[in-house]
């Protein structure tokens, strides 16, 4: 049941649409002296950076950040920083991948695929240093130890050197969620534009009126259609119907 849970949480995290305010290849640039700190002094700086995600109420901590099928079994409610001690210096690995789990499922931070090419490899190159140490120990060939021995060193450095980075990155994101870089600017939404068209209707005059037409007051009715009104009725005829009776 943990495992599955496990599981979804993976495929949900791959949904995330933010990403780091620094990704793992630009940390050394951006917090050199931090980064420095997280290489030589790992588990003193993953202890600060767990509290300072549970925003210093350890009250909520919990081993492994609730990742774990141990979590919640290990008394934390008692002892919370006696655990957390625990857990960075026995499962140093795990606490920092904890922490980072914690931070992208709070600010829906995804995974890029540099940061997964980067820390694979660090997998792998532990992977092939464990197996060339076995092959070493199994044939006894003095060639095959040395260079397991050499490929655990690289492991080694690789290992140590991500999770400074990974640590470095998780500094720097929570700089960023407690306000140490200024407020943000807040984006206001655009108004809705229209684009003109020809078949839009044309709209009312603004301003003063249209100037009368020429020859006829502004204000009078218009002329009767056709023109000027019908000439006189001859003598001892009648007028048409309608023909005003003043004019006969």
């Amino acid at each position: 049941m943990a495992s599955q849970t496990y599981v979804d949480n993976m495929k949900l995290r791959q949904s995330y649409q933010n990403l780091w305010h620094v990704d793992l290849m630009s940390t050394m640039t951006a917090d050199c002296p931090y980064c420095c700190l997280a290489l030589w002094c790992g588990p003193c700086v993953s202890y600060m950076l767990r509290k300072r995600a549970l925003y210093n109420d350890m009250s909520r901590y919990v081993c492994c950040a609730g990742y774990l099928p141990c979590s919640g079994k290990c008394g934390e409610s008692q002892c919370p920083e006696f655990c957390l001690c625990t857990e960075v210096v026995l499962c140093f690995g795990n606490s920092v991948s904890s922490t980072r789990f914690l931070l992208q499922d709070e600010f829906n931070i995804q995974t890029t695929q540099c940061d997964n090419c980067i820390i694979g490899f660090m997998f792998c190159l532990q992977q092939i240093a464990c197996i060339f140490s076995i092959v070493a120990m199994i044939v006894g060939s003095d060639e095959i130890n040395d260079a397991s021995q050499s490929l655990s060193c690289l492991a080694d450095f690789a290992y140590w050197t991500v999770c400074a980075c990974m640590q470095t990155q998780h500094k720097i994101e929570m700089d960023k969620r407690d306000g140490k870089f200024g407020p943000s600017p807040v984006m206001a939404v655009p108004p809705v534009q229209q684009m003109s068209r020809i078949d839009q209707p044309i709209p009312p005059p603004v301003g003063y009126p249209p100037e009368p037409v020429y020859g006829q007051p502004y204000g009078y009715p218009p002329p009767p259609q056709g023109g000027y009104p019908p000439a006189y009725p001859q003598a001892g005829s009648h007028p048409p119907p309608g023909y005003p009776a003043g004019n006969r």
